[in-house]
Order: structure tokens, then C-alpha cells, then sequence
């Protein structure tokens, strides 16, 4: 009798450590809805920019600049009605044969078979202006699907162009549906300010919850 009781309480302190453990633990994306930061703490050095065609994909987007590389998105970058052109291949760790649709543009490359630095260098040198990096499309899970910090890898490369990180889920969707609708870009406007918007009224994707 004394040994049920025993483990019955063990049981339950177990629960109760694993709620309080999960209830304070925010994820990589938690927008803190309720602990009174504002829309500014939460979004911090995070950039936005939103899709304005295709219709399927008019929402606003987060992204995560590049850490120590690169060119930062600062008041003088600005790109609107731009066109977010998928590289080809799409890991963009080889010359990218597509380079008459990406110069000029802005490229959307995958994570993965090279480093961030490399893929930036290689949408330069086919003359695009940014580039938006997201997770492996064909590997993401819930469990990868969170902003990454893209740090310098000491290549020694010398990137110019901006470049960011996407949420693998936002871009899995953005490139399958290009593809569905038989489109080679969407057009974006990149950076659009978020600071003061209300975090109930950002016109987030309704496949993520930021």
C-alpha cells in the first residue's frame, strides 16, 4: 500500500516538472504572445518581407538576417515588386544555371550540401541582389522548422548581398506552389516594417505560428 502511494506521488511530481519544464522553455519562434513584450522586443533583429504574387501566397514572411556575413538590411535596402527566384539547383552549391532569371533578383536557395557563405557567393556571382536560404525542403519536420542563425564560416569568401533564413515549412510551400502554378518567381516586397503592427493583426502564413 505504501509503495502505490509512493509511486503514485512520484508519478505526479514527474508530470508536473515536465509541465512546468515544457511551459518555460520557449521555442525558437515564440513571439511571447502573453508575457507583455512588445512587437518590437519580440521581432528584434528579425527582417519581414511579403508576397504580393502569386495570390496563394499573400502573407507576410519572417526572416532572420545573416549573422557576420554579407550585407546588412539597413534603410538604404529596399526591394519592391522584386522577383524571389529559385535557384537552379536549388541547393545553389554549384554554378547556378538558371543566372539569367536570378540577376538582378532576388534568389531563394535551400540549407544544405555547402555552407551559408558558399551559397551567398554563388547568387553574387550570378548577380542577385539578396538571398533568402530555408531548410532542406524535402527534410523539413516540426522539429526543424525554426529560424537558424547563419554564421560566417571563415571561408574567407567575400559576400556584399544580404542574406537571410526562412522557415523551412515557408518555403517548402512558397517553391511547391511556384511549381504547381507553373510560375518560375513570386514577386515580393522585402523589407516591409513590422515594428508597430500588432502581432494579432500580422498577416502571418496559416501553416506556422510564429
Amino acid at each position: 500500500m505504501f509503495s502505490n502511494v509512493v509511486n503514485y506521488l512520484l508519478q505526479n511530481i514527474c508530470f508536473l516538472l515536465l509541465i512546468c519544464t515544457i511551459s518555460v522553455s520557449p521555442g525558437a519562434n515564440d513571439l511571447h504572445f502573453h508575457d507583455g513584450s512588445s512587437t518590437a522586443d519580440i521581432i528584434a533583429g528579425d527582417v519581414f518581407f511579403e508576397i504580393i504574387d502569386p495570390p496563394e501566397l499573400r502573407y507576410s514572411y519572417r526572416i532572420r538576417p545573416a549573422k557576420d556575413f554579407g550585407a546588412a538590411f539597413n534603410g538604404s535596402i529596399s526591394f519592391e515588386k522584386a522577383r524571389l527566384v529559385p535557384t537552379i539547383p536549388f541547393h545553389s552549391c554549384s554554378d547556378i544555371k538558371n543566372q539569367d532569371e536570378i540577376f538582378g533578383n532576388i534568389a531563394l536557395s535551400e540549407r544544405g550540401e555547402c555552407s551559408f557563405v558558399y551559397k551567398t557567393m554563388k547568387a553574387q556571382l550570378a548577380g542577385a541582389q539578396a538571398i533568402i536560404i530555408t531548410e532542406t525542403v524535402d527534410k523539413w519536420d516540426d522539429a526543424l522548422d525554426h529560424l537558424i542563425e547563419m554564421v560566417d564560416d571563415k571561408m574567407e569568401v567575400d559576400v556584399n548581398i544580404p542574406a537571410a533564413f526562412l522557415l523551412g515549412r515557408s518555403g517548402a510551400t512558397i517553391l511547391r506552389t511556384l511549381k504547381r502554378l507553373h510560375k518560375k518567381y513570386a514577386i515580393i516586397n522585402l523589407p516591409i516594417n513590422m515594428t508597430h503592427v500588432p502581432i494579432g493583426r500580422m498577416n502571418q502564413p496559416p501553416w506556422i505560428s510564429w
